[in-house]
């Protein structure tokens, strides 16, 4: 169920590689972009509001500081932050979900310590065992939507299941597909391929009312055949950075081999529109903002190197997340899904 009145989300400013220097500037943005957005920022009052000198009184009036006397840092262990960081800028971001005064929270953070602390506070939605982390990735024909990205190293069957559920309403209610494509990440296509786990997998997905395709293998990633793809979060964390790993080494190498002698850089100049195109389709601050779905409430986790128009990207899927109300859609096709089976 949408909503298109005003949203309130909960930033945690101290979060990520830059703090506070990426994600006021980045909120403040977001909220000139959104006229009904609200921000709550979370964190050090004494770092934030030097950032916030100059803004209008009408902007002013859509952000709230609320303080914090604590932060996660990017290395500390889960359980130490869920355990003594209880007044952490993350920890009071996610609370303000769980009281109702934020629809969403958003941080670039520790990511363990973002999942552990979420997942203690909101707990997950009935029927869901684990919470999964998902993301768009660009393919040739739109987008393909993968899950788990690092939260589950190892997994049942029913969790693969439950993570095909929350991708299909992700795919759905966020980005307007209307029957999702679902596909079981594999080490080839045919039927006997894989571990007992994929196996048993296979055979819920084939006999639910999803959009099941059967096995896919890791290229099928950018192929765009399916819109959602399933896996552990140990092989989904694998091919994310492996992506994240090639595209850095393919702009490394363009750039050495365009910029060897002037001829090569003469040829980048008649070639500039091409790779511009390129840059903006592929642009992963395009792609910032991953969620954390299975949660009761809505968390997004940016990436901790987040520039501003990155982080800004984050806010929005938060935004966007909290007008499609998507826990309340993946609690009701979960439902729906147990009901027919059942039949």
């Amino acid at each position: 169920m949408s909503s298109n009145g005003p949203i309130t989300i909960a930033v945690d400013a101290m979060g990520g590689d830059h703090g506070p220097q990426v994600t006021v500037p980045a909120s403040l943005a977001a909220l000139r972009g959104e006229p009904h957005l609200r921000v709550i920022l979370t964190g050090i009052p004494e770092q934030i509001h030097p950032l916030l000198k100059g803004i209008s009184p009408k902007l002013a009036e859509r952000l709230i500081v609320r303080a914090a006397t604590q932060v996660v840092s990017m290395d500390e262990k889960p359980q130490d932050a869920l355990r003594k960081k209880k007044d952490s800028s993350m920890r009071v971001a996610i609370d303000l979900v769980k009281a109702g005064e934020a629809q969403a929270c958003i941080s670039a953070g520790n990511t363990g310590a973002l999942m552990a602390t979420a997942r203690f506070v909101l707990k997950t939605i009935e029927g869901i065992d684990r919470p999964a982390i998902i993301s768009r990735i660009p393919a040739r024909h739109g987008h393909t939507h993968v899950l788990d990205l690092g939260a589950n190293s190892e997994c049942t069957a029913e969790h693969l299941f439950q993570f095909a559920v929350m991708g299909c309403v992700v795919a759905s209610d966020m980005h307007g597909i209307a029957k999702p494509r679902v596909g079981l990440l594999n080490i080839g296509e045919e039927e006997m391929k894989g571990d007992g786990v994929v196996q048993e997998a296979s055979r819920l997905l084939s006999a639910s009312k999803l959009n099941y395709i059967g096995f896919v293998e890791g290229d099928d990633i950018f192929s765009g055949e399916a819109d959602v793809i399933v896996t552990d979060g140990f092989t989904g964390n694998v091919a994310l950075k492996t992506m994240e790993g090639v595209v850095s080494m393919l702009v490394s190498a363009a750039k050495a081999e365009y910029t060897r002698n002037p001829l090569r850089y003469l040829a980048a100049l008649a070639s500039w529109p091409v790779f511009k195109s390129l840059r903006r389709e592929f642009d992963p601050r395009t792609y910032n903002g991953a969620s954390m779905v299975g949660l009761s409430g809505i968390v997004i986790k940016s990436h901790g190197r987040a520039d501003e128009v990155s982080f800004a990207n984050a806010l929005r899927v938060a935004l966007i997340e909290a007008r499609k109300g998507v826990p309340s859609q993946i609690s009701n096709l979960l439902k729906a899904q147990r009901q027919e089976s059942a039949a």
